[in-house]
């Protein structure tokens, strides 16, 4: 009976989260645009592609099988298309708002050059600020970071035209 418990209290904490929609809240259409502005610029100084998505709640279809946030995180990568970039280095940063999780999924091309505890660390400040309320500024800051390794890996080739492979806007599934 122990095992039964921790998955019927993580359903009934994604079934609340997802009657109050926290992430539709806190993303308001203002800081979707600022945050898509933010992605557009960063795009404009390297070759890869960031996406930004947040969800109050996993779908029932992972509750069940009781899977964890990492895995929707790549799914997404593959729904959203991020994988797919010409020089595979997308990038998505996931926000699980049920689980206060972030996971951040990069493609092979980016992490031959970034480790996973690089990720890591851009994940706990943002997961840090978020905790303290400063939304805006800890996915500003996550972006920032991203933008910077992507640069320092794959620096926009000077005199091309920018090619934007994915759109910039945040997505709340």
């Amino acid at each position: 009976m122990p095992g039964f418990f921790p998955p019927l209290q993580r359903m009934l904490r994604h079934l609340w989260h997802a009657l109050r929609d926290p992430a539709r809240r806190a993303f308001s259409p203002a800081l979707r645009e600022r945050l898509e502005q933010q992605v557009a610029a960063s795009e404009t100084r390297h070759s890869g592609q960031i996406r930004i998505c947040a969800e109050s709640s996993l779908p029932f279809s992972y509750l069940r099988r009781n899977a964890p946030c990492r895995q929707r995180a790549l799914m997404l990568f593959g729904k959203l298309r991020v994988w797919d970039t010409e020089d595979n280095n997308g990038v998505l940063i996931y926000l699980l708002m049920a689980e206060r999780t972030i996971e951040i999924v990069a493609d092979r091309g980016l992490n031959r050059h970034v480790s996973p505890q690089e990720w890591q660390q851009v994940a706990g400040r943002l997961g840090q600020a978020l905790h303290d309320g400063h939304w805006e500024q800890g996915l500003r800051q996550a972006l920032e970071e991203t933008t910077a390794l992507l640069v320092r890996h794959y620096p926009a080739a000077p005199g091309t035209a920018r090619c934007n492979e994915l759109d910039d806007a945040p997505i709340l599934p």
